[in-house]
């Protein structure tokens, strides 16, 4: 692993393809043994901190048409805190589904699971039948594993019977020295970026994008006005920058005003900060209150000028999805995916049918809404949203981190990099993007 290490930082990539792949590597894992460790406790109690271990890990048997990438960097998502929490299922139910579908899919089912949805690496080696990547390729990676051999995937390989998010449904995930993917996950690494800058926005970034922008989402328009909840989150970070970019107006609902100063700096004019108009969208755990739709609604038209928003950009679920519903313009559309706060949405469905509004599903993304999103990234369209970046041992206190809301945009770990910084290639684009690049940094 050194070795490989050492060609990377020394930029020697033609030497890759000779070098020997490991048979055992560094990896963030959750124990089988574990899973139930946290049974009876809320949610909120518990700790990534206590299942979440970095241990050395067989390297996989490489298949047909998959690469090893040697890992830089990695990030943490939502779904790694799911994992980690053991909500709403343990992912060891999905290791060992997708472990029956054939001889080659046994690997993943196995008494530890590799976690982690982004990367950003170098190709180490390819199996047969890949011919658009080699040994040496700087790339990205994104999240989406199919099969493809259902008809039903071939108009969006979304809607393959076989699809799964890898590091999550899936074993050899990127929080890791080494990991096994598809090679039709594979994109190049923007060269303006340092590995842990672009291993932040891949699985965020292209949920944003197919969720927002693609016609399979709310096909957003010029003009647009879009509600974006968690405007500087993971996920609504980048929402909110394709809805600046693609001529929408966000109005961008946060947390804080610190929250709130980060979205101003991107851009966003309109923005309520939900810590100083003390919104109560739930009088208990069983009622919602109306009357807090109602003043909801009421500034966010304070702010447009009248209008209600023609998109929902929806992402925290329970808690905010009554709201959302009665917000929505006539006919406009509530588009949901995650539910971070609970799955059990509840809604007043008066609302939606008298105003023929439209609730829309969104995940994740499939290869060429991933490839748009990341060339948005390349172009300086886009730019990643990294906040704080942790060692890979530190893992667990980056997944807390996310697990209570105390981050900003997203939270990189180091996984083969032996520091920030690395990995840049194109000067010359960097400087020009600077100041966006760094804009969540240290907050």
């Amino acid at each position: 692993m050194d070795q490989i290490r050492d060609a990377i930082l020394a930029d020697q990539l033609s030497d890759i393809g000779g070098l020997p792949v490991p048979e055992s590597y560094r990896a963030v894992v959750v124990r089988k043994d574990e899973q139930n460790m946290f049974e009876g406790m809320a949610t909120r109690d518990k700790d990534p901190r206590k299942s979440l271990h970095v241990q050395e890990v067989a390297t996989p048997e490489l298949g047909p048409g998959e690469a090893i990438v040697a890992v830089m960097a990695s990030s943490v998502n939502y779904n790694t805190v799911w994992t980690s929490i053991f909500e709403p299922v343990s992912t060891f139910g999905f290791l060992e589904r997708y472990g029956r579908v054939s001889e080659l899919t046994k690997r993943h089912d196995l008494p530890y699971h590799v976690v982690g949805s982004d990367l950003a690496g170098v190709v180490l080696k390819v199996g047969p039948g890949v011919n658009k990547w080699k040994a040496g390729d700087e790339v990205v990676a994104h999240c989406l594993s199919v099969e493809l051999e259902d008809p039903a995937g071939h108009d969006d390989t979304m809607m393959d019977p076989q699809q799964r998010i890898w590091g999550f449904e899936t074993n050899f995930g990127g929080l890791a020295e080494l990991a096994l993917v598809k090679s039709n996950q594979l994109m190049p690494k923007p060269a303006h970026l340092s590995w842990e800058e672009a291993a932040s926005p891949g699985l965020v970034n292209s949920t944003a994008y197919r969720q927002l922008v693609s016609k399979n989402g709310a096909n957003m328009k010029q003009g647009d006005t879009v509600l974006i909840w968690g405007a500087s989150g993971g996920l609504g970070s980048y929402a909110t920058q394709m809805a600046l970019n693609g001529g929408a107006i966000p109005v961008c609902v946060v947390s804080s005003p610190e929250k709130a100063e980060i979205v101003r700096k991107m851009g966003a004019e309109l923005v309520i900060d939900r810590s100083a108009e003390q919104y109560r969208f739930w009088k208990d755990e069983q009622t919602q209150d109306p009357k807090e739709w109602q003043r909801f609604g009421k500034k966010i038209r304070e702010l447009t000028g009248g209008e209600d928003v023609d998109i929902v950009f929806e992402h925290p679920g329970r808690e905010t999805f009554g709201a959302s519903v009665y917000v929505a313009k006539k006919g406009g559309t509530i588009i949901t995916c995650a539910s971070t706060t609970g799955y059990l949405h509840e809604y007043d469905n008066r609302y939606l049918w008298m105003n023929l509004k439209k609730i829309l599903s969104s995940h994740f993304a499939n290869y060429k809404e991933a490839w748009e999103a990341n060339r948005l990234i390349d172009k300086g369209l886009i730019h990643p949203t990294l906040s704080k970046v942790y060692p890979m041992e530190e893992v667990g206190q980056a997944a807390l981190d996310v697990h209570r809301n105390a981050h900003q945009g997203k939270v990189g770990v180091l996984t083969l990099a032996p520091e920030e910084g690395l990995g840049v290639k194109d000067t010359e684009k960097r400087e020009k993007h600077i100041e966006a690049i760094n804009r969540f940094r240290g907050v």
